[in-house]
Parts: C-alpha cells; structure tokens; sequence
C-alpha cells in the first residue's frame, strides 16, 4: 500500500468515526429530549384530564368524554371507581392488555390516596409510558385516572431526525472520502516527488531540480534536496577535478622519470662501448650523475608537498630578520647570475623581523630567485622587502621572458609548465613553484604573481611581522 492510500485510508477511517460518534450522540441526546419533553407533557395532560373529570356528573357523560379525550390525544384512558375497578377504558379494554402494570393495584392506590396525587410509570422494560392521577370528588364513580402511551409513538419524531442524520452522516463519510483522497493525494504528490528526486540524485543526476511550490516543511524538504544535490554537484565536480589532476601528476611523474632513466641508460650503454677514451667515459658519467641528481630532487620535491598537504607540524615556526635571510639567498646565486651578466637590485628593508619557519621560506626565496635567473636572459633582478601594517610584503622581480596570462591560472599547479621542453632543459622538476605555494600556505599564507610576456615576472608574498 503505497502513502497515498495509507494516508486516504487514515483519514477517512478517523473523519468517519467521527461522523458516525457525533451522529449518535446526536441522536441519542434527540432522543433523551423527546423523552423528557414526552414526560412533562405527560404529566401536563394528566392533570388536564383529571380536572376535566371532576366536572363529570354522570356515568353516561363520563365515557362520551372518555372516548372524546382518547380520540383527540391517542392515549389509552381508563378510569376506575374508588375500588381500583375498571369503569371505562379506551380504545381497547383492559381485559386485553398484557401489561399488567397499567392495572391499578393497591400499592399505587395507596400512593395516590396519600401525598401523591400523580404517579409515572416509565421502566426500561416497559413499551409503554403510564400515569395514574387521583380525580377529585364528582358525581361520578371515578376516582383514579389512567393514561399509557408506547413510547414509540413518543419517537416518531425521532426516527424522522433519525433519518435525516443518518442520511447526512451517509452523505458526509462520501464527502470525506471524496476529500480524504484529494487531501491524501495533494499530500503525496511531494513526497512522491521527493523521493523521485532524491532516486535521481542518488543514480548520479545531480543536475536535477525540484520545484515545490509550498511553503510548508515539505517546500524547505524540497529546498534543501536542491541545495544537497548542488553541493554534490559542486563536490562531485571538485572530486573530477582533483581525479583529473591526479592522473595528470601521475603521468608526469612517470614522463618526468622516464627521461632521466633514458638519459642514464643511454649514458651507461655508451660507457660499455669498447675503445671510447677517458673524456667521453668522464662527460657520460656526468651526464648519468646530473640525471640522477634530478631524479633525486624530483623525490624531495614530491615528499615535501606530501608532508605540507599532510603534516601540520611541518612548519616550525621562529623569529628571525627577513633581511639577512634575502642576503644570504641572493649571494648564494649571485655567482650564477654573474655569469649570465645579471645584476641584483636589492631594496631590503633593515630590521624587519617576522614569524615564520626560517629553513621552509629559504626554500620558498631559493625557488623564487633561482626561476629568476634561469628566465632571464639579460637585466637585472629585484629583491625587495618592505613592511606593510602588520606584514612584510616580500618581492623578487626580473626582466625576463615572462609568462603569458592564460598560463597564470595554472602556474602552482604540480608539473606544470609553461613550456615543457624549455623548462626540462632548464634542469627543473616542475614542482618548484608548487613547493612554494605549499610551504606558504602552511604558513597560511598565499603566492601571489604578476607578469608579461617579454617583460618580465613579479612574484611576492607577505608574511607576519613581529614587533620589537
């Protein structure tokens, strides 16, 4: 059974027993007035029809008025003489009647011959509603006078309501489950809808949207399903992305190797060659031994990155003067720069100290100031330093071939390059700016870039500064 008709079948089992409760108590509180009103009118004729009796002064008068009396209300009406015998009784004589409490015995006598002047006889047993009253002195026979009704001629008004109640309450149990299925229906409909969607997202649609236009908890059930499937779809996205890009850092990784091993195995192959003189074993091993150093620092490069994305206590952090450390960076490469025909520009701020992990940002400058002397072919190179607020704004530029902007996205990205084959010669692993990227996001911290192509690079970066 599906919710639909488990919500139709509820409803309508619980608004028709609610009919129906209602329907009786209304009828049985109907028939509970008839009765009482029945009772009062009784009791009302009686005593009307005694005093009437006691104006009668014969006998013969005394039955034209009996039958009279019978005719006008349908009462039974009997009268007996001061021995409790029957004078007249009508419609029908008492000889016939099985009912023996509408005889008047000596209990009752007693009763109406006393304080009581009125006695009603109204037993659950009985089909009937009976009354005795004492008629005062006349110059008749008559003493007592007895009146009896069957009570179902008390309820005929009753059965007629009765009818009609049961006739509305017919009437509405079809109005209920006329309206208990619609209801039940324009409940369903979301929840069927829900589950739809939520079968859906579940198969992988994520790009489906629910429109629910309630403004109920099934509305904010709908919306929230939207917003889940958006953010799988956004995550699932991401998930894509990151899958992407894992397969493309595997395959770097292998291409990256593979060229190396080929070099040494080449180199090694050439030094087996029968009769090849000493300068050629020599220039062969030094090939085999930089191809090895490359692999090599493609490893550290790699566990690095692993141990910044993984390991938050990688960084250890102390307070040292920016400055000195950029010195001692720059002299490092300025023999190398020299060579090329390079100059450092330096623009150091003096006493500038900061927190950070001294050893991981000469990582980060090495890289930096290394790129720039291999891009650059000719100018000079500036390193700058320069406290901003709170933080130490740290920048090295150059004048060299630059980088074009559709590649600026992508630049921290792992193995990436700009140009693949340039960037090989150049001796890199491809992982030198995302070693930079990685230590100064551990530092919570961001790389930021601007370039052009043949005009150079700007690369910086802030870090905290430490007040003294």
């Amino acid at each position: 059974m599906n919710i639909q008709a488990k919500l139709a079948f509820v409803y309508i089992t619980l608004l028709s027993i609610g009919v129906v409760v209602i329907s009786s108590y209304a009828i049985l509180s109907i028939r509970s007035f008839l009765l009482d009103e029945a009772i009062q009118k009784f009791e009302n004729d009686a005593r009307t029809f005694a005093q009437s009796f006691e104006e009668t002064t014969t006998n013969e008068e005394l039955l034209k008025k009996t039958s009279f009396v019978s005719e006008l209300t349908g009462y039974n009406v009997a009268l007996f003489d001061s021995i409790g015998n029957v004078l007249v009784s009508t419609p029908f004589q008492d000889s016939e009647l099985a009912n023996s409490r509408e005889f008047l015995n000596d209990a009752l006598q007693n009763q109406l011959d006393g304080s009581e002047n009125q006695v009603i006889i109204n037993e659950e047993a009985l089909d009937k509603l009976i009354s005795f009253r004492r008629i005062g002195d006349n110059g008749s026979d008559a003493q007592y006078l007895r009146i009896s009704q069957y009570k179902n001629d008390l309820y005929a008004a009753e059965a007629s309501i009765r009818h009609l109640i049961y006739g509305a309450m017919i009437g509405s149990i079809l109005v209920v489950v006329i309206v208990s299925f619609f209801f039940a229906r324009y409940l369903a409909r979301p929840i069927k809808q829900l589950n739809e969607a939520a079968l859906e997202i579940a198969d992988g649609n994520l790009d489906k949207e629910l429109n629910v236009n309630r403004n109920d908890e099934f509305g904010m059930l709908a919306e929230s399903l939207n917003k889940m499937a958006g953010t799988l779809k956004a995550d699932n996205d991401q998930l894509k992305k990151l899958n992407e890009k894992q397969n493309q850092f595997f395959a770097d990784i292998t291409h990256e190797v593979r060229n190396p091993l080929h070099t040494i195995s080449g180199a090694l192959e050439m030094i087996q060659v029968p009769n090849l003189d000493n300068e050629k074993k020599s220039q062969y091993m030094a090939t085999a031994q930089k191809q090895v150093e490359r692999v090599v620092r493609l490893f550290e490069d790699i566990k690095s990155l692993q141990r910044y994305d993984y390991d938050e206590s990688f960084i250890r952090k102390s307070e040292f003067e920016i400055g000195i450390l950029l010195q001692e960076v720059v002299g490092t490469y300025t023999p190398i720069a020299a060579e090329k025909e390079l100059t450092f520009q330096l623009d150091i701020e003096s006493k500038v100290f900061v927190k950070a992990d001294r050893d991981k940002i000469e990582q980060v400058l090495d890289n930096l100031i290394s790129n720039a002397v291999k891009y650059t072919n000719e100018g000079n190179i500036l390193v700058g330093c320069v406290s901003k607020s709170s933080e130490a704004e740290i920048s090295i530029s150059d004048s060299g071939i630059g980088i074009g902007k559709v590649h600026l996205e992508r630049l921290f990205d792992r193995f990436y390059r700009t140009d693949k084959a340039r960037s090989r010669d150049k001796g890199g692993t491809g992982l030198g700016l995302s070693v930079v990227k990685g230590i100064l996001s551990a530092h919570k911290k961001d790389i930021y870039v601007e370039s052009e192509v043949e005009k150079g690079s700007r690369f910086y970066f802030y870090l905290d500064v430490v007040t003294r």
